[in-house]
């Protein structure tokens, strides 16, 4: 079966550049390779490098496409590179914040960079609501470019800042699926992407989904918030959304992202055993893994048959 994974970050140097500046300010050692060696991470190169290493790594798994995410905003352009080295490997998705100064300015440049199809908000790490006019303005560009939204709802944890011990001021209360419904409502052209099943959120995000057709989950992550759910497997998980949403809105993804740990194919298995358990036929899973990727991003060179 051929697989696409709809959720891989991009931890670029820029990426580490920022948290050591956060951690050590402007007396401290702030270089990429100081705080990957800090992390226990790999160093990123530059992005061309870094593209190469995430092409070798998907190919030593067999996933044929990845979408990569920017993961501060500002660093739209290492993707980009790497897009544009490998078109039909890579989909760009980025990271802004429509609450800050400059931020929708920062959103439209992103969005005419090639390959740039997707703009990432993080609600909670950034502290605006979903409903906010500001975020309806950012939906307003996502149609006139014809690009995705995908915004992170419910719990939020960023492992590096974890490991650097950065202080995570995130305000859970902001990534509310049903604040998102209300805004996705008014632009039914613009798929919305809510990963980790809405993390925690989930029966809101299931109601936000029953609301308003463009929205779309993606299963990726450990999925760690079914500890908010005693008796909760990830099957029961898989179960009740394609009742609610089908397996046309079901979108794979891990939630890869550094080095030397790479592509988690352990998600990958974790979720195959749970299509299992529901005795999933294999059109279900094509559209999971494969064919809903292709029908939100096509490759416009791409002669797959679905």
């Amino acid at each position: 079966m051929i697989v696409h994974d709809s959720h891989c970050h991009f931890f670029s140097r820029r990426f580490f550049e920022a948290l050591g500046r956060e951690k050590h300010g402007l007396v401290g050692d702030a270089t990429a390779e100081s705080v990957a060696r800090e992390l226990g991470w790999e160093a990123p190169g530059e992005p061309l490098a870094l593209a190469r290493r995430w092409v070798e790594e998907l190919d030593r798994h067999k996933v044929s496409r990845a979408a990569l995410i920017a993961s501060m905003p500002g660093d739209e352009a290492s993707v980009a590179e790497a897009v544009a080295a490998y078109p039909d490997r890579f989909t760009g998705f980025f990271v802004t914040n429509p609450a800050a100064p400059g931020g929708l300015d920062q959103a439209q440049r992103g969005l005419a960079l090639g390959g740039m199809r997707c703009v990432c908000l993080f609600p909670a790490m950034h502290r605006y609501r979903l409903d906010d006019e500001r975020v309806v303005r950012l939906f307003e560009l996502a149609a006139e470019h014809g690009a995705v939204v995908f915004a992170h709802c419910g719990y939020l944890s960023i492992e590096a800042r974890s490991r650097l011990g950065l202080p995570s001021l995130f305000d859970l209360r902001c990534g509310d699926p049903l604040a998102l419904a209300a805004t996705a409502a008014r632009f039914p052209q613009v798929p919305v992407i809510v990963p980790h099943f809405g993390s925690g959120f989930f029966r809101e995000a299931l109601m936000a989904g029953e609301m308003c057709p463009s929205i779309h989950f993606d299963t990726s992550s450990s999925n760690a918030w079914l500890r908010y759910f005693p008796g909760l497997g990830l099957a029961e998980v898989f179960r009740r959304t394609l009742a609610v949403l089908g397996p046309d809105r079901m979108l794979f993804g891990t939630d890869s992202s550094y080095f030397p740990r790479g592509w988690r194919r352990v998600i990958y298995g974790a979720q195959c055993t749970a299509l299992d358990e529901l005795g999933a036929e294999q059109d279900v899973r094509e559209k999971i893994f494969r064919r809903n990727f292709d029908r939100i991003f096509p490759v416009a060179s791409s002669t797959r048959a679905d």
